[in-house]
This record gives C-alpha cells, sequence and structure tokens, in this order.
C-alpha cells in the first residue's frame, strides 16, 4: 500500500511532455533561467536521449541560449563548429572526425547537426548557435602526448615571454609513441608519467601558464595550456601503482572536463545561456563528477536534469513507479519525486551496456528527473565504445 501512495503521488508531481512546447514550458517553469542547463542521459547510444536534448535544445534557443556542449573532445569539436557555421564541409565527414569516441554514429547527432546549420544559416554570426565539446582528449586505450597542446602554447607566445625552460622542451617530450604505450592503462611500470621527463615537462608547463597569464591568450590558446597541464596529470596517474589509481584517472578527467566547461561560460555569457548535454555519472552534484566542480562555481547558475527508461520496468523499484506515472514521457521535480518515494524504493538493473539506472539517492544530486516511457531502451551504437561515460 505504502508504495502504491508513493506511485500516485509521483503521478501528481510529474508534468507530461506531450509535445515541444509542454516541455519548454515545464523547463521554464521547474528551472528558471541557468547559466548552464544541464541535460544528462543514463547511457550512450540510445536514441530516445539525444532526440529529446534536439528537442529541447530548439525551445532553449527560442529562450535565449546561443550554445551546445556535448561530451567529445574540445578541440575535435571545433571542426563541427564550423559546419554549422556554415563552412563547405562534407557531413559525412564532419561526424568522423568532429566527434570522439565515435559518438558521431550515435542516433540523433547528424540531426543535430543539420538542425543547427539551417538555424545558423539564417543569423548573423553574433547570433549563431555555437557548437563545443568540452570532454579531455583521452580513449580507453591511453592519453595522446601533450606536445600539440605545449607547442601551440610556446608558438603562441611572444619570444621575449618563452620561459628559458622550453629549450628542452623536444628532448623532454621524445617519441611520441612513449607517452601512447597502451599497456600503461593496465600496467603502471610502462607510463612515462612519472619518469624525470615528465616530471620537467610539467614545470616547463607551469612556467608556459605563468607566461600566459601576462597577455589575453584566445580560447583556443588558453584550452591548449590546459589540457597540456591536464594531459600531464592524466599521465603521473597512469603511473601511480595506488589502488585508487582508476578513481584518480576518472578524478583527472573530470576536472579537465570541468574546466573547459567554465571556459564556455565565461566565453559565451555575452551571448546567452549554454546546453550541455553528456552521461548522467559526469553532470550530476555529486562526488567528484565535472557537474559537481563546475557547480561549486556556478552554485544556483548550474541546473541538472537527469533523465532514465527502461521498458522493463519492475514494480517497486524507482524506474517503476516512473513508469507507471508516465505513458511516454515526463519531468519531475527531484526533491518532490524524492519526497513521494518510499525511502526503501531501490534501483531497477540496468538494459544495456553503460546504463546506469538512476539511484533514488542520486535525487538529490538533480533538479529535475525526466523519464521516458516510450522507448525499446536499444543502444544503436558501434560496439567500441559502448560503456565508456
Amino acid at each position: 500500500m505504502l508504495f502504491r501512495k508513493g506511485v500516485l503521488m509521483v503521478l501528481e508531481i510529474g508534468r507530461q511532455l506531450d509535445d515541444s512546447a509542454s516541455l519548454g514550458r515545464a523547463v521554464d517553469d521547474l528551472l528558471g533561467s541557468p547559466t548552464l542547463l544541464a541535460l544528462g542521459e543514463p547511457a550512450h547510444g540510445i536514441e530516445a536521449f539525444p532526440l529529446l536534448r534536439n528537442e529541447l535544445l530548439a525551445q532553449l534557443v527560442a529562450r535565449g541560449y546561443r550554445s551546445i556542449a556535448l561530451e567529445i573532445d574540445y578541440f575535435a569539436a571545433s571542426t563541427v563548429d564550423e559546419y554549422v557555421s556554415g563552412a563547405g564541409m562534407d557531413l559525412d565527414e564532419v561526424l568522423a572526425t568532429g566527434f570522439s569516441h565515435g559518438f558521431g554514429a550515435v542516433p540523433g547527432n547528424r540531426e543535430l547537426l543539420e538542425w543547427l546549420r539551417a538555424h545558423n544559416a539564417a543569423r548573423a554570426r553574433q547570433d549563431r548557435v555555437r557548437f563545443y565539446g568540452f570532454d579531455a582528449p583521452v580513449e580507453h586505450s591511453g592519453a595522446p602526448s601533450p606536445r600539440q597542446a605545449l607547442c601551440s602554447v610556446v608558438e603562441y607566445l611572444p619570444a621575449a615571454l618563452r620561459p628559458e625552460s622550453v629549450r628542452d622542451l623536444d628532448a623532454l617530450l621524445g617519441d611520441d609513441a612513449d607517452w601512447t604505450n597502451e599497456a600503461a592503462m593496465y600496467d603502471p611500470a610502462a607510463s612515462i608519467g612519472n619518469s624525470d621527463r615528465a616530471r620537467a615537462l610539467r614545470s616547463i608547463t607551469d612556467d608556459l601558464a605563468s607566461a600566459l597569464r601576462t597577455l589575453r591568450p584566445t580560447a583556443d590558446v588558453a584550452a591548449h595550456a590546459r589540457t597540456a597541464q591536464g594531459l600531464l596529470r592524466y599521465h603521473a596517474a597512469m603511473a601511480s601503482s595506488r589502488p585508487d589509481r582508476i578513481a584518480t584517472l576518472l578524478g583527472v578527467r573530470a576536472e579537465m572536463m570541468a574546466e573547459n566547461l567554465l571556459a564556455i561560460v565565461a566565453q559565451e555569457q555575452h551571448r546567452g545561456p549554454s546546453l550541455v548535454f553528456a552521461h548522467n555519472a559526469h553532470l550530476q552534484r555529486a562526488g567528484g563528477s565535472a557537474g559537481a566542480l563546475v557547480a561549486r562555481t556556478l552554485g544556483d547558475r548550474y541546473a541538472f536534469v537527469a533523465t532514465d527508461a527502461n521498458p522493463r520496468s519492475v514494480p517497486g523499484t524507482l524506474q517503476g513507479a516512473l513508469a507507471e506515472a508516465t505513458e511516454r514521457r515526463a519531468l519531475f521535480p527531484a526533491a518532490a519525486l524524492r519526497a513521494a518515494l518510499p525511502p526503501s524504493i531501490a534501483a531497477g538493473e540496468p538494459i544495456v551496456r553503460g546504463h546506469l539506472p538512476l539511484q533514488p539517492a542520486e535525487l538529490d544530486s538533480a533538479d529535475a528527473v525526466v523519464f521516458i516511457a516510450d522507448t525499446d531502451g536499444r543502444q544503436r551504437w558501434p560496439d567500441v565504445t559502448g560503456d565508456r561515460h
């Protein structure tokens, strides 16, 4: 009886998202006007979530949003931004090269770029919707050499501002293969990250960052400086044999993601708010996620909407209660949802690889939840990075 009462309360607080207009109104009513609105997904490759993102973006652009950031490499995404701004490029090539981690094959991304390009075509440059990536350039197999990032900063600095330490840069960087050794992800001893060379490079990178602060660098140069520092921290973590090694790697990646997001917000603040779309795990306010780090700086100017789905929801679970409250999709205020549920309620089981079902305790780190009931939950994505979060 307690669970049935909880289901009825959940039904009462849900806002049914029957069309695009109702989606826009629900976001207005429940979230106000954040500087950065984060929309999560519980797994990559399930078509319903990118399509929700596309629909939401159209509503947000009508309300003054002028940029979107996805969970792809910051630098690779510049190719996508050129395309949606009107550059003469092949869409298939843009999807293949501008989306890191294989995300160009995710359903909904082609449609997103087509919509952005068509929308921007009729707008002045200052009113176009910009496209960004905010992820670090790291993969399951490891991380690249910091060479490109460091050299970009050195080349930007006037000769008079270049620290003397850069004369040793090429020798310290050595062969890129020293950095990209895939064995290092699993064997700390195979990593270059704690070598004398790497430690010297960290010192040089600090010198370069200090010199850069005396100028007003472009956004790309500032990003190269951040990336160089982050990559060297990442390689150092790969060289560690501590039991929390993987957690440290994830933490470094989260820091790099957060730094990129805050840079995007700063760059876009004069034009309008931004939408960011990524896995729920990156955007929630809990722990050391990128969302938690960004929220510490932005406060209530950061809003997070978590999402979930389960076409085989089990009664008595959080997903079961949400499924009973909508036939299509609905948005629930997170605090009210938490209060309406029995304290003992548990989460359902994963439906695909990489799916992290929303946990009741995670409602505390979200502002709202969207549950999508009318999806088969199938993962339509090449099985190369299907469990990447």
